[in-house]
């Protein structure tokens, strides 16, 4: 099954076109590519998103995120499921690592864990954050994040941008609107602060969709090591009522929060 839109063939190429702008990143390395897979492979992920919340195997609904996320393969297609299969090769991952530049062996997270389907219906958000910076299973530092946005006929009205913040959340550097077929590659650090905190605004019939992957390497630069491996930790914007920054670890269905100082 052909996934890309152009040869792949030409991953190598993409990498090439892409690393500049990748590391030239702010507030921390990202980039934002359109329309790189193809549409009725993302119209097959679009139509796997369950329609009943109890389908969900993480429902999430606080303070500070109101999601539903799926990560069992179980309850995905085939075509799904060689899709994901694909995106964690090694044809798929050198894409990634010669568009990072990171030195470290990247590897694929085969458990999914806080990957998968997401969803975020009328009046969902997510607010600021740093994931989680070790693998629970595996132990391996996590290096990306690559979101692929589902959402058709999507406006900036509906809310649900993503929004990059630098290290000291003082400011937003970035607001992405997750169009249908758009792609997010960013780096993740104790400090890659990001988001949705802008509830999503559609109506019952729609949603806010994506597919998000993580991935790891044995080690990072001493330069993006933290003091200890934390989960994920949620910031306070500016000027803005969210709540108290806090740790919130949501790993096989169990919830723990540590509230930060």
């Amino acid at each position: 099954m052909k996934y890309l839109n152009f040869d792949i063939k030409n991953l190598n190429n993409q990498a090439t076109k892409y690393k500049e702008d990748y590391l030239a990143g702010k507030p921390f390395p990202h980039i934002v590519i359109d329309n790189f897979f193809r549409e009725e492979i993302l119209d097959s992920l679009i139509g796997n998103f369950p329609k009943n919340i109890s389908d969900y195997n993480f429902k999430f609904d606080n303070f500070a995120e109101k999601k539903l996320a799926l990560n069992k393969p179980e309850q995905l297609s085939d075509l799904n499921n060689d899709f994901i299969n694909f995106l964690n090769s090694y044809v798929f991952i050198n894409f990634l690592q010669n568009t990072t530049s990171i030195k470290e062996s990247l590897v694929a997270d085969p458990y999914l864990i806080g990957g998968g389907l997401h969803e975020l219906r009328n009046e969902g958000f997510l607010n600021i954050h740093a994931d989680f910076n070790v693998h629970p299973k595996i132990k391996l530092d996590r290096r990306l994040n690559i979101l692929i946005y589902l959402n058709k006929k999507w406006k900036e009205e509906n809310g649900g941008q993503l929004e990059l913040w630098d290290k000291d959340m003082t400011k937003c550097y970035k607001s992405i609107v997750p169009i249908y077929n758009r792609m997010v590659i960013f780096s993740t650090t104790s400090f890659s602060n990001h988001g949705n905190p802008n509830k999503v605004k559609c109506h019952s019939d729609e949603s806010r969709k994506s597919l998000a992957l993580y991935y790891y390497s044995n080690g990072r630069p001493e330069n993006e090591k933290a003091s200890y491996d934390h989960a994920t930790i949620f910031r306070k914007r500016p000027g803005k009522d969210d709540k108290k920054p806090f740790e919130f670890k949501k790993i096989f269905g169990k919830f723990y929060v540590r509230t930060r100082k």
